[in-house]
């Protein structure tokens, strides 16, 4: 049985990312698609990664919960968002966020700051800031969905439409230059756009995957956004309509 240098570099960005496509590993390894396709063949074959909806991964990512599974996709490319996001937030300060995976990780990369006023659906970011260096955590109410453990529908809505706060912050499915921000979720579209109207500054939290993609829902215009922070800028076109509506873009690069 043959192995490969490269069938260990692949366990290891799996380890890393959660899943990948084929396209994605062919560019971290620098290698052609065909390439790949044998190596992800080789691997299956010996059980060593399971093949899913159009990417790879590891078989333990299989058993995770669907939400402990996006915390892991795109992970180094969301800290990096996160991080930046955390940095425009000071001490004090109120902040909005809907669920999402992204901006769970902001709430981690929030946990040095002090006495802030977060509201929120998501029993994950509630549980990460609540309790801790003088904060003040408010969660709306509703049924929590199982695969998420968040907060949805009209009493959600109602419940953050009391507030008035320094930045509302919401993740998104997609981020298009003809149809706007986007969703996969009805219920999730529409808390996001409530989240967007509470705050003073209006932000969109995503990884650069996102762009160009469709969705599903709408969530808002671009024109309803302020800013977009981003792990990379985004491609030529979108990035003129981004100017056009004025939105300011941050990205590590």
């Amino acid at each position: 049985m043959s192995y490969s240098p490269r069938h260990g570099q692949i366990l290891d960005l799996l380890t890393k990312e959660g899943t990948m496509g084929v396209n994605d590993l062919a560019r971290h390894l620098d290698v052609s698609v065909e390439t790949v396709r044998r190596d992800v063949k080789a691997l299956a074959g010996r059980g060593e990664i399971v093949r899913m909806h159009g990417a790879i991964a590891l078989p333990s990512v299989v058993n995770e919960a669907p939400f402990e599974r996006r915390m892991r996709e795109n992970r180094e490319a969301k800290e990096t968002i996160a991080q930046l996001a955390a940095a425009t937030i000071r001490d004090g300060e109120s902040v909005m966020l809907d669920t999402g995976t992204t901006t769970s990780l902001l709430a981690r990369a929030l946990l040095d700051h002090r006495q802030l006023t977060v509201v929120t659906n998501s029993s994950d970011i509630a549980r990460t800031l609540a309790t801790v260096n003088g904060n003040k955590v408010y969660m709306a109410g509703g049924e929590l969905r199982s695969d998420s453990g968040s907060a949805l529908g009209f009493s959600a809505i109602e419940f953050i439409s009391r507030f008035s706060v320094d930045h509302a912050i919401i993740s998104a499915g997609a981020v298009n230059a003809v149809t706007g921000i986007m969703d996969y979720d009805l219920e999730e579209a529409q808390f996001g756009n409530a989240v967007l109207a509470r705050g003073r500054r209006r932000v969109v939290v995503t990884d650069a995957s996102k762009f160009g993609q469709k969705g599903l829902v709408r969530v808002c215009a671009l024109t309803d956004v302020d800013e977009l922070i981003v792990d990379r800028p985004p491609p030529a076109d979108l990035a003129d309509v981004l100017r056009q509506a004025e939105i300011r873009v941050t990205s590590d690069a």
